[in-house]
């Protein structure tokens, strides 16, 4: 059962980085974003995570939480956290329990050849663990102010 906007998210557990052990419940009373992302060290994801760091505090302001989410090892999004010192956590999703969660697994081409890859896709939950919003097959140019904009929106209200 994929995720619907303005329904609750149904709980999931997930590992991320720094040992941390990532459930809806535990995130209750915060606003969560969670972004996919296709690979970590690759052009468009490093400035995409780059965005949501060089924006943290004003996400942090909003009392919204960032997470991003890809099917790569911990040990890979470590280093990938590390070396582009990002202030949040990245989420393995290696059995993508999430990504089906999230339906963000997606038919794509890469130089004619087709595979089954992760659709950039960011998802916005309130405090309560409802889906406010969701950003399908995302363009990163502009995309993490207009999720800045939607939290601190959702915040306010």
């Amino acid at each position: 059962m994929a995720v619907e906007i303005d329904k609750p998210v149904p709980p999931f557990e997930a590992q991320a980085t720094n040992n941390i052990q990532v459930t809806l419940e535990a995130l209750r009373g915060k606003q969560v974003v969670l972004y996919f992302y296709p690979k970590d060290n690759t052009p468009g994801c490093t400035t995409e995570g780059q965005g949501f760091r060089d924006m943290h505090e004003a996400f942090s302001e909003a009392n919204t939480l960032v997470f991003g989410v890809s099917r790569d090892s911990l040990k890979t999004h470590e280093n990938f956290k590390a070396k582009q010192a990002f202030p949040f956590e990245l989420i393995c999703d290696k059995d993508e329990l999430l990504c089906q969660l999230f339906d963000v697994i997606k038919l794509k081409k890469l130089y004619g050849k087709e595979y089954m890859g992760v659709d950039r896709s960011t998802f916005l939950i309130d405090r309560d663990g409802v889906l406010r919003q969701q950003w399908r097959g995302v363009k990163v140019p502009g995309h993490v102010d207009a999720v800045l904009h939607a939290a601190q929106a959702l915040h306010r209200s």
